[in-house]
């Protein structure tokens, strides 16, 4: 049985910090350490914080005024954490508590680097799950990376402590696709990262959360793409067109316009229609869905495309 350090960056996270560390607490593997660092709560995280420490010893908080979550989990994993493998939580996800023991099963094989579940996505309550993310059947590449990330959610991802440490942690200055750029530089550092194929992680989605916002999704694959390149990796057409299709049905649950969607699916279908319909369902409802949106109402799109 290996230990495991669980990075926590929380920010005005009170109403739901709680049901988090209940979800880690409640792991059949209690191997664990949990390092929550506060980045200048204003609300009561930091009394959910202080309480939790003082029923559970495992549960350490740090101090990290104002200086955002990569820094937050840089801070944690290289400074303060002990365990063999490091994983991450936000502190609004949820875990299903065989998570560790599964990865401290994975782990065992010992060619493995890192190790990420299912996803499921919900808003309000984690019983109704509007959407599970799928499992790719080969180790994680920089091109799938490039296409639509398999990982979903840094709380998706627990990595060996050698290989977190070859990349050098997060890129402090990027606000938004820094855990992007990270896996690719996990990966382009000779780390194999496998999927598990077992429901592992509660997203918590919202609207209007940094992953809402389309163009700084683009700009943000546009960082991932210079990086990718110091390994040696430019996207393909495929990567492209897939990057695109998940654009597209991102635009169409948010409700961004009626046209968005429409344009993002024809791109996507001309740089390559074998990489748009890769996934043969998804690529015809999300077509579809870019050709009916102007008909559709708005709470029907995002009922249909947030699967």
């Amino acid at each position: 049985m290996r230990d495991f350090s669980i990075i926590i960056p929380c920010y005005n996270a009170a109403l739901t910090l709680q049901a988090t560390l209940q979800s880690i607490q409640a792991q059949t593997c209690q191997d664990w350490e949990v390092i929550c660092v506060d980045d200048g709560s204003t609300d009561a995280t930091l009394e959910v914080l202080h309480t939790a420490r003082s029923l559970d010893p495992r549960i350490r908080v740090i101090h990290n005024v104002g200086k955002g979550p990569s820094r937050a989990r840089n801070l944690g994993a290289l400074t303060f954490a002990t365990g063999d493998v490091i994983a991450f939580c936000d502190a609004d996800d949820i875990w299903g508590p065989e998570k560790l023991g599964q990865l401290n099963d994975c782990f065992d094989t010992p060619d493995i680097d890192a190790a990420f579940g299912q996803v499921a996505f919900f808003q309000d309550d984690p019983a109704e799950v509007t959407a599970t993310s799928t499992i790719p059947a080969t180790p994680l590449s920089i091109q799938m990376l490039l296409g639509e990330n398999p990982v979903c959610t840094m709380s998706n991802i627990a990595v060996r402590r050698d290989a977190f440490l070859r990349t050098g942690g997060f890129n402090e200055e990027m606000v938004h696709n820094e855990d992007l750029d990270w896996l690719i530089r996990l990966v382009g550092t000779g780390a194999q990262v496998v999927g598990i194929d077992a429901l592992q992680t509660w997203y918590r989605s919202s609207p209007y959360g940094l992953s809402a916002n389309l163009r700084a999704m683009q700009q943000g694959r546009k960082d991932a793409i210079r990086t990718a390149g110091r390994f040696g990796h430019a996207p393909t057409r495929r990567s492209d067109a897939i990057f695109l299709r998940y654009l597209c049905r991102r635009a169409l649950r948010l409700g961004q316009g009626r046209l968005l969607p429409l344009r993002f699916a024809f791109k996507g279908v001309m740089r390559s229609p074998a990489g748009f319909f890769s996934t043969p369902w998804r690529g015809l409802a999300t077509l579809a869905g870019a050709m009916l949106v102007p008909v559709l109402p708005s709470r029907l799109s995002q009922i249909l495309f947030s699967r």
